[in-house]
């Protein structure tokens, strides 16, 4: 598990994927701080990551990221974490457009590509 403050390769979020699911990597995205952790079993454990550095529940949302694919495939808006109807919530995705968009935009800022 890694709490990404500054970039990494794509060719470490491959190396991350092949080591775990083969073809995906779980991140958590702070979208306040603009903080991302990558690199675990379960969303919730890059969840409580961040948590203990300070992030607030209600800025993280999980994702999942594909380092083979590329364009709106690479980011997968699913995660157990993503639901919260007490945030207009109500499935594993992310409904607001202006989230996605913001997760989209530090995602892009922690993988260089």
């Amino acid at each position: 598990m890694k709490i990404l403050k500054q970039p990494i390769t794509l060719s470490e979020l491959h190396q991350m994927a092949a080591s775990t699911f083969g073809n995906l990597v779980k991140a958590v995205v702070d979208i306040h701080r603009g903080l991302m952790a990558v690199d675990a079993e379960l969303h919730s454990d890059l969840e409580a990551a961040l948590l203990e550095e300070g992030s607030r529940q209600k800025d993280l949302w999980g994702i999942n990221l594909y380092p083979e694919m590329e364009g709106d495939h690479f980011v997968e808006f699913d995660s157990l974490i993503n639901i919260r109807p007490s945030q207009s919530n109500q499935g594993r995705g992310v409904d607001d457009p202006e989230t996605r968009k913001k997760i989209v935009e530090i995602v892009a800022q922690r993988i260089a590509r």
